[in-house]
C-alpha cells in the first residue's frame, strides 16, 4: 500500500501552484489499533461516502472527490473517454462559465486539479478553511449540472489529441511503457492507455462524454474526501447541504474482463534517435490488495523495499556498486487496484556495458532471491523504512487525504489503510520469499528494451526509461 508514497498515474495538464437534506447519517469511528492517519467517515443518504482527516496545524483544507470509474471502465472503442470527461467537468455548467471553475478557485487563494487512472478519477482543490463552503458547492454543482455541446467539446477534444503527441508520442519511455502494458495484460483493459489511442480519440464525441457522465457521476459513485482545519462536526452538515440533495443514481457495476492464464514471456524492443542511452524494463503480473492471491502484497511491499528502493538495496548495492555494471537499478510495485497490480524491475547498464549483458545480471540477482530468499536482516530492515514512512505522511497535509481516497475508490476499507502497519510488522521471511517465487514469473511477463537507433544520429541524452502512459495533466 505504500501509504506516504502514493503517486497519481495522470493529472492535468496545468501547473499546480501549489475537496440539512440527508436524514440519516452512518458516523463511523475507526477502531484500527494502529492508525495511520485516524479518520473519521460517514455515509449520506444518497450513498455518498465522506472521509475526514483532522490536520489543525495550518488555517487550510484540501477538498477531493474520487469517481470509482476510470479508464478500465470504458466502453470498448471509446478508449480516452474517462480522461477526456475529466477535461471537460472544467467547462461549465448553467452556473459557472467554460474556464471559470479554477479562476475562481484561484482568486480566493486556492488551488485545484484533477487526475484520471485506470480504476478512478478525482478532482481536489486546496482551499483556506474559510473558502471550503466556495468550493464544495462548485465541485456539486458539477457533479450534477455539467454542460456540454460540441462548441467546447471538439475544441478540448483537439486539446488532449496534442496532450497525448506531447506526453506521449514524443516520449520514447511513455511509448514503450504503454506498449508493454499493452503485451503484459493479454485481455484485461489494464492494458489500455489511460490517455487514449489516438486512432479512437480522434473520434471521441459529445455524446459519448455525456453517457459516460451520466453513467457513473453520481454521488453513490463518489467519495468525499476532506484533509485539514476542520471537524466532523463542520464538515458534514456542509456536505449534506451541497452534496446530500443530488439524487442518488443507478447502482453500478464494474463489469471487466479477467485476464487469461499466460503461457509465455513477451519482449518488446524499441529503437528511437531521441534515447541517448540504452535501459531495460521488466513487467510482472502481480497480486493486489484487492485481488486473488492478496496475501502477498504486504510480503510484496516488503521485497520490493529489500531489493529495488534506493542506494541502499540489493539490487543496487550488486549491480552499481559491487559489479559497477549499471548506472541505475530499482523495483516498483503498487498493490492499490480494483483487479491485478504489476512488479517492475528496471536498470540501466554504464556505457561500456551491453543491455543483453546487464539483463542477464539482472535475472541472476532474480534467481538468487528464489533460490535463496532475504535474511532477517533485510526483512527488518525494510519493515523499519515502510514504517517509518506511515509516521511520516501524517505531517503532509493531503497525503491522508490521497491515500484514502485512492485506496477506498479502488474497492479498501479504511480499516485496511489504517491497519497497514500490522500487516508489514507482521510479514515473515517465509512469506516474503514464498512471494518471491510466485511473482518472479516469466510466463507472466514482459521485458522491454529502449535503445537508441542502430544507425544514425542520436539526437537524445541520457536514459529513458519504460514508464506507465498516463493522460497528463489539464
Amino acid at each position: 500500500m505504500r501509504i506516504p508514497r502514493l503517486s497519481v498515474i495522470s493529472m492535468r495538464d496545468r501547473t499546480v501552484a501549489g475537496l440539512l437534506a440527508a436524514v440519516m447519517v452512518a458516523l463511523i469511528p475507526n477502531m484500527s489499533a494502529a492508525a495511520v492517519f485516524s479518520p473519521q467517515t460517514a455515509t449520506l443518504d444518497n450513498g455518498m461516502q465522506v472521509v475526514l482527516v483532522e490536520n489543525h496545524r495550518a488555517p487550510v483544507v484540501t477538498q477531493m472527490v474520487w469517481y470509482k470509474v476510470g479508464s478500465a471502465d470504458e466502453p470498448l472503442g471509446v478508449s480516452g473517454i474517462a480522461h477526456f470527461l475529466e477535461h471537460l467537468m472544467f467547462k461549465g455548467t448553467k452556473d459557472i462559465a467554460p474556464g471559470d471553475f479554477s479562476k475562481i478557485v484561484a482568486r480566493n487563494g486556492g488551488n485545484d486539479n484533477a487526475f484520471t487512472t485506470w480504476d478512478y478519477t478525482g478532482y481536489f482543490q486546496n482551499i483556506a478553511r474559510d473558502r471550503l463552503d466556495l468550493v464544495m458547492k462548485m465541485e456539486a454543482d458539477r457533479m450534477t449540472n455539467l454542460q456540454l455541446s460540441d462548441d467546447v467539446v471538439l475544441p478540448e477534444r483537439d486539446v488532449i489529441i496534442e496532450e497525448r503527441r506531447s506526453r506521449i508520442d514524443n516520449n520514447p519511455g511513455a511509448l514503450l511503457g504503454e506498449q508493454m502494458r499493452a503485451s503484459l495484460y493479454m485481455a484485461h483493459p489494464y492494458g489500455r492507455s489511460i490517455i487514449g489511442w489516438r486512432n479512437e480519440m480522434e473520434h471521441l464525441s459529445t455524446e459519448d462524454a455525456l453517457d459516460f457522465y451520466r453513467k457513473w457521476y453520481a454521488p453513490n459513485n463518489a467519495i468525499l474526501v476532506v484533509a485539514g482545519d476542520i471537524t466532523m462536526d463542520e464538515l458534514l452538515p456542509m456536505a449534506e447541504k451541497y452534496y446530500g440533495v443530488i439524487p442518488r443514481g443507478d447502482v453500478l457495476t464494474r463489469n471487466r474482463v479477467k485476464e487469461p492464464v499466460q503461457h509465455a514471456p513477451r519482449k518488446v524492443t524499441m529503437h528511437d534517435p531521441r534515447v541517448g542511452q540504452a535501459s531495460m524494463s521488466r513487467y510482472y503480473l502481480a497480486p493486489s490488495y484487492h485481488s486473488d492471491n492478496a496475501a502477498d502484497a504486504a510480503p510484496l511491499e516488503v521485497l520490493s523495499e529489500i531489493i529495488g528502493s534506493g542506494t541502499t538495496s540489493r539490487f543496487f548495492k550488486s549491480l552499481v556498486v559491487d559489479q559497477a555494471i549499471a548506472t541505475s537499478v530499482g523495483t516498483f510495485y503498487d498493490p492499490v487496484a480494483v483487479d491485478l497490480a504489476s512488479f517492475g524491475v528496471y536498470a540501466v547498464p554504464r556505457d561500456d556495458v551491453e543491455l543483453a549483458d546487464l539483463e542477464k545480471a539482472v535475472d541472476d540477482q532474480i534467481a538468487d532471491v528464489i533460490a535463496n530468499g532475504v535474511t532477517e536482516d533485510e526483512l527488518a530492515r525494510a519493515k523499519q523504512k515502510l514504517l517509518d514512512s506511515a509516521v511520516f505522511a501524517r505531517d503532509s497535509l493531503s497525503a491522508g487525504a490521497r491515500v484514502l481516497g485512492k485506496s477506498l475508490a479502488v474497492g479498501l476499507t479504511v480499516d485496511q489503510v489504517e491497519s497497514w502497519p500490522d500487516r508489514i510488522s507482521a510479514v515473515t521471511v517465509d512469506q516474503v520469499n514464498e512471494a518471491a517465487k510466485r511473482v518472479f514469473n516469466d510466463k507472466q511477463s514482459v521485458t522491454g528494451w529502449l535503445m537508441p537507433p542502430i544507425d544514425g544520429p542520436v539526437s537524445g541524452r541520457g536514459p529513458a526509461l519504460p514508464i506507465d502512459s498516463g493522460a497528463g495533466v489539464h
